[in-house]
């Protein structure tokens, strides 16, 4: 093996858990012609095959399956050793991947994220969205960001803040022309932004009142998958929109689009930054919990 065999024996163990190239190579932060080219290299060095590979599956051989047998032990202590030589840093520095939905990752980018780093410009933050659910921890990630009801029960959490909430919201033009929604079922004669998710189903949109829960299918002249692409259209008065609330607190505060059934709308569950449990964790992670703790005091003081 080469002087840096510890990225070689990453690759292969990621390949291996994921019987595949294309899902191992952004893990690693490599493309996936670059991984393939390493671990031909690999079994080049050890004269042997790995993996089997055609156009359709990746599995491990009989020679591949004993190597990760031996190595997966060895290289889990290596990185347990490294992580405790890292967590003896004093000053913060380093990568933290961190994976959240994109509104949630919206909501604390500036007061959070971009603080942080304002802070401590020795940390990168490699920060991914996606609105699929994952597991941190089998795909690398330091930390994620989700409401606390999508937060797995194994992990820490930390709350970003209070509950939030869903708006309804318009132009007051658009109400003025058209009137405004009383109860959810008026919202089905008016031209609404539907949302599609990302399974490609299209979103009810969920009210709730005194225990009584109402989704509507709703109408409108576009379909969009993107909040921010939807706040254009409804600023252009397209039509009615559902957002978070932070996603268009400032618009409605300066009066560019108005509220309604905000009594339909009630509070939902916080969002949490969360992370499994980590003997020595490294200086920046440490120091991004503490500041996500600072911000959540903060945030609750001011409600």
């Amino acid at each position: 093996m080469s002087r840096h065999g510890l990225l070689e024996l990453e690759a292969v163990l990621a390949i291996a858990a994921r019987n595949s190239f294309r899902a191992a190579a952004p893990e690693l932060g490599l493309s996936t012609t670059a991984l393939s080219n390493l671990i031909g290299k690999v079994e080049g060095q050890l004269g042997v095959r790995l993996f089997n590979r055609t156009t359709r599956s990746v599995s491990l051989t009989d020679a591949g399956r004993a190597f990760v047998e031996q190595v997966a032990p060895a290289l889990r202590e290596i990185q347990e050793a490294m992580a405790t030589a890292r967590s003896q840093q004093e000053i913060p520095a380093g990568t933290l991947r961190i994976n959240a939905f994109a509104s949630g990752a919206r909501e604390i980018l500036a007061p959070l994220l971009l603080e942080f780093l304002r802070r401590y410009p020795q940390v990168h933050i490699d920060l991914v969205t996606e609105g699929r659910i994952v597991d941190i921890v089998a795909e690398g990630f330091d930390m994620g960001i989700r409401t606390a009801d999508l937060v797995p029960s194994d992990m820490i959490a930390v709350p970003l803040g209070p509950p939030r909430s869903f708006a309804v919201v318009a132009t007051p033009s658009y109400f003025e022309a058209n009137g405004k929604p009383s109860v959810p079922p008026d919202l089905l004669s008016h031209r609404c932004v539907r949302i599609r998710l990302p399974n490609g189903a299209l979103y009810r949109w969920h009210f709730e009142k005194e225990g009584k829960s109402v989704q509507i299918d709703v109408d409108g002249p576009i379909t969009l998958d993107e909040a921010t692409l939807a706040r254009i259209a409804v600023l252009e008065g397209i039509g009615i929109g559902f957002f978070m609330e932070a996603d268009v607190r400032e618009d409605i505060a300066v009066g560019r689009l108005e509220r309604v059934l905000q009594d339909w709308t009630p509070p939902t569950a916080p969002l949490c930054l969360y992370y499994p449990g980590r003997k020595n964790p490294p200086a920046a992670f440490r120091a991004f919990v503490e500041m996500a703790r600072t911000l959540v005091r903060g945030a609750m003081r001011s409600v």
